[in-house]
């Protein structure tokens, strides 16, 4: 057998994709999904779905359902968890985490986690920018997964 991944393969032209994105935060938020729009076109993806949910841990049970319902070769989910002055912060931030890997884990569906966790505005601004997007970044990972996968599979 062939090495499988050492070059990603990025194309995305026979993909579809579904996009969450969390409100809160959403002038981070809207950056991480312009960027993710942009990678998926720039790789050949057409029109994904785009879901809105309030916040980061409702994206977990929105992916979820995307997966068993199927049509998604991949989901990018994307929120904004900004640390405050409680523990609020690691709750949301582990609990989001944790809740899309266990979905990937249990539909075989991947799930790219671009969610950013920081520790100040400037620092979600400056990953969402337009030369450093973890929007960006997340998507070319559904991709990558995607074609990765269907490369295992058959």
């Amino acid at each position: 057998m062939a090495e499988l991944g050492t070059t990603p393969d990025l194309d995305g032209a026979d993909l579809q994709l579904a996009i969450v994105v969390a409100r809160s935060n959403d002038d981070v938020t809207n950056r991480l999904l312009r960027g993710a729009q942009e990678a998926l076109q720039r790789h050949g993806v057409q029109d994904p779905d785009v879901f809105w949910v309030p916040g980061p841990l409702e994206l977990p049970v929105t992916a979820l359902a995307l997966a068993e319902k199927g049509g998604h070769d991949a989901i990018v989910c994307l929120g904004c968890v900004i640390r405050g002055e409680t523990f609020q912060f690691e709750v949301v931030a582990m609990q989001t985490a944790a809740g899309l890997m266990q979905v990937q884990l249990d539909t075989g569906v991947p799930i790219a986690f671009g969610v950013l966790t920081t520790e100040d505005r400037d620092q979600a601004l400056a990953r969402s920018g337009l030369k450093n997007n973890k929007g960006a970044d997340a998507a070319q990972v559904a991709i990558e997964m995607a074609n990765a996968l269907r490369e295992i599979q058959g």
